[in-house]
């Protein structure tokens, strides 16, 4: 009776624990992979040495050498994306993205912007949102996102993304170029080449750099090229570091032109090591939910479902090896017929 009754639980466990694992597997697992409501405030940190670079001071135009540092903040807008509506609701959360370059020996402020978008929660990939702008130093101004830009999907493969460049507010294709290991960590790299293109201005500003940097042009336009090369760890999709270097022409229709910014930023040590630490932590995370647990509970369950199996059995044969003989009548208690 004991072993009958150890025999049903381990059985009911057995089958509890199958049951536990594939929930793991494909309930809870899909919905882990996916980027939170409250995430964490980020900072990443890139320097540019030997930078050249334009500087406007109280609206005087100089082409400046000298170290740059940027750094690019990441918050998340809970009330935006409460509320988000449609096929946004739930799937998407919007981020507030801010970014400040500044003169590493003065800290005077070189460029900066704020913007507002919408991330696809598990893609990362931005979403079309009635809701995202803009801010370049003068006011909001309309925008329309798509492509990657702060973070790769999870389960990132090796093939072409597009991502987005906010100089020319378009994506282009980065393509995987191989694997490389930081900071301990495997990572795919991308490269995105960008050459040529054109950065559009606000007609007013450029006919003030043109003025003062290019006497006798009427008209003109600022070319643009940079070779952006970020490092993705692959299960989280987060950017481990970011290489981009940057060339930016203003060009008049005289055919002068004259550099304002040639930089090659990377992200410091220490951005790299907060990077590469998180995606770490976040990675082990996500196997343990998605792979290891599935497959402990799983082994666990056929375990105790083959224990309850074979004491069963043993019990069978107990009871049959248990049955009393029937004793065979002795020969002088037999009946005799009557002659």
């Amino acid at each position: 009776m004991r072993s009958r009754v150890i025999g049903a639980a381990l059985l009911g466990l057995g089958v509890l624990a199958l049951v536990f694992a594939a929930g793991l597997a494909f309930i809870v697992g899909p919905r882990v992979a996916q980027l939170p409501y409250d995430l964490d405030r980020t900072q990443s940190i890139a320097e540019a040495p030997s930078a050249t670079f334009l500087q406007i001071t109280e609206g005087e135009a100089t082409v400046e050498q000298g170290n740059l540092r940027s750094t690019i903040t990441v918050q998340p807008d809970t009330d935006a994306t409460a509320n988000l509506e449609g096929d946004l609701d739930g799937k998407a959360v919007v981020w507030l993205v801010g970014q400040e370059v500044i003169r590493v020996d003065n800290d005077d402020l070189i460029s900066a912007y704020s913007t507002a978008l919408a991330v696809d929660r598990t893609t990362a990939a931005a979403q079309s949102w009635t809701g995202q702008w803009l801010d370049t130093g003068n006011n909001r101004q309309s925008v329309s996102y798509s492509g990657q830009i702060y973070k790769f999907p999870f389960g990132t493969e090796k093939k072409t993304y597009e991502i987005f460049d906010r100089d020319i507010n378009a994506t282009r294709p980065a393509n995987f170029v191989r694997t490389e290991k930081i900071n301990g960590l495997e990572t795919y790299e991308f490269t995105q080449e960008i050459r040529g293109e054109r950065q559009e201005l606000p007609n007013d500003r450029l006919q003030i750099l043109l003025s003062q940097l290019v006497p006798g042009a009427k008209s003109g336009e600022i070319v643009y090229n940079n070779t952006r090369t970020v490092w993705v760890e692959p299960t989280t999709g987060q950017y481990i570091k970011v290489r981009e270097a940057q060339e930016k022409s203003l060009v008049g229709d005289n055919g002068e032109s004259v550099k304002i910014l040639s930089a090659v930023f990377t992200y410091t040590d220490d951005t790299i090591k907060r990077s590469a630490d998180t995606a770490s932590s976040n990675r082990q995370q996500l196997q343990t939910v998605r792979l290891w647990a599935p497959i402990g509970l799983a082994v666990l369950g056929v375990v105790l479902i083959v224990v309850a199996v074979m004491l069963s059995a043993r019990r069978g044969r107990a009871g049959r090896h248990s049955r009393p003989a029937v004793e065979p009548v002795a020969p002088e208690e037999k009946a005799t017929a009557s002659p």
